[in-house]
């Protein structure tokens, strides 16, 4: 009974990692937002300087250069800190998008104070159209009604505010405000479409990489039980023989022929031993990945025409990782393909851990690769490079294949692993 209420606490665990990584990406998006909304900000900020400096209003025009000249500085420190905030510049990005309001308002209001005809306050107001297009790329619906329908209102304002000096009639006011309202309409229909498409983005990625991590489960539990059944059969069968061959050396038959057979089957022995080694090492799981690839380019080495030879000194010493087992797959399927295809006399195979990325590098002096032919052997069924780097692209990681500059070819597995 015990078993049939264990899937809902897994259940609930996978949707809480779905979670997570929706939020990561529509974290990163808005993030990315975020840099589009201080350089359009600046720009803003710039016009609004321009407009005072090369139309300056009749009166008051130093007041009104000092407050464009304060908001760009202030536009030009979000450039450098914004980005830099992280999650604070998210979180309170609708406070600099009222500040824009206010300044844009207060700047049209002094330039305004005229009954003489002033084109200051006529092109100022045109800057009220850039807010709406900075609300949109936040992905914050909400966020971006509570700012484009001030902006709206306040537009309406600064227009009647600026009537006298422009000339304009209300008629012209109107109008321009209902144009200045279609763009906040669209603004937000463009804020929520944003979210709904990252949304969608973070769904089906979460989606893939729990595929991913059920075909990494699916493919460790067949190498294990295949392994299993290598090792209770066919080897239990062959370490027999050789056993009733050692109770046949004292009996007629020839010792030359007997030691041919207990040869073959020594050999025999030792090749299912590398074959478990290499589909489920109990090495990794006990001594971890250096000892692991050893004995893998050992087993490689024996069965290939080409040396192996093995470079650990960058991996922590005696200490397992997450990480062990995707980085130990994919060594095994890059020797494989030098195998294969390379035609080297040498391979250097390295493990190494940087700045909390680890990695296994495969270098070869065979006759290199055209990274457009790995695209046309997915075509013809080849797939393991593909599903290695998918696999790896899953944890956050990447494989590289390319031609090594002295020739040959130099393949790079790298994946995340964190702080060891």
């Amino acid at each position: 009974m015990a078993s049939s209420s264990s899937p809902a606490p897994l259940l609930g665990l996978a949707e809480l990692a779905d979670e997570q990584r929706i939020d990561t990406i529509l974290i990163d998006h808005a993030l990315q937002g975020i840099r589009i909304q201080v350089l359009l900000r600046l720009l803003l900020s710039v016009f609004a300087l321009l407009s005072v400096a090369l139309e300056p209003p009749v009166h008051s025009a130093g007041i009104c250069i000092a407050i464009a000249a304060v908001y760009v500085a202030w536009c030009v420190g979000g450039v450098f800190l914004a980005p830099r905030a992280g999650l604070i510049a998210i979180r309170f990005s609708w406070v600099a998008l009222l500040l824009d309001l206010v300044v844009l308002v207060a700047v049209t209001a002094i330039a305004s104070q005229s009954d003489e005809i002033s084109w200051t306050a006529d092109v100022l107001v045109t800057g009220f159209a850039i807010v709406p297009m900075i609300a949109a790329i936040s992905m914050r619906p909400m966020v971006c009604a509570a700012v484009v329908v001030p902006t709206v209102a306040v537009y309406f304002v600064a227009n009647a505010i600026a009537r006298v000096p422009n000339g304009r009639p209300w008629s012209v006011i109107l109008l321009s405000t209902l144009v200045i309202g279609i763009l906040a309409l669209g603004a937000v229909a463009l804020s929520r479409l944003q979210r709904s498409r990252v949304v969608t983005i973070g769904s089906l990625a979460a989606e893939r990489s729990r595929l991913l991590d059920e075909v990494m489960q699916i493919e460790h539990r067949e190498r294990r039980e295949l392994a299993e059944h290598l090792h209770d059969g066919a080897l239990q069968y062959v370490l027999g023989a050789r056993q009733e061959l050692a109770v046949l050396e004292g009996g007629s038959p020839d010792p030359q022929v007997v030691g041919r057979i207990d040869e073959a089957l020594r050999e025999s022995a030792r090749l299912l031993r590398s074959t478990l080694g290499e589909l489920h090492p109990a090495v990794l799981e006990q001594s971890g990945l250096a000892v692991a690839l050893a004995d893998l380019a050992d087993s490689i080495e024996r069965r290939s025409t080409f040396t192996v030879s093995v470079d650990t000194v960058g991996w922590p010493d005696g200490i397992r990782t997450p990480v062990d087992a995707v980085l130990f797959a994919s060594a095994r399927e890059l020797l494989t393909n030098v195998v294969k295809h390379a035609q080297a006399a040498t391979v250097q195979l390295t493990a190494e851990v940087d700045e909390g990325r680890a990695r296994v590098v495969v270098v070869d002096d065979g006759v290199g690769v055209d990274p457009h032919l790995l695209d046309q052997r997915v075509a013809g069924g080849h797939i393991g490079l593909v599903s290695r780097r998918v696999r790896l692209e899953g944890q956050g990681g990447r494989l590289s294949v390319a031609p090594h500059p002295a020739g040959g070819t130099v393949a790079i597995a790298e994946v995340p692993v964190g702080q060891l």
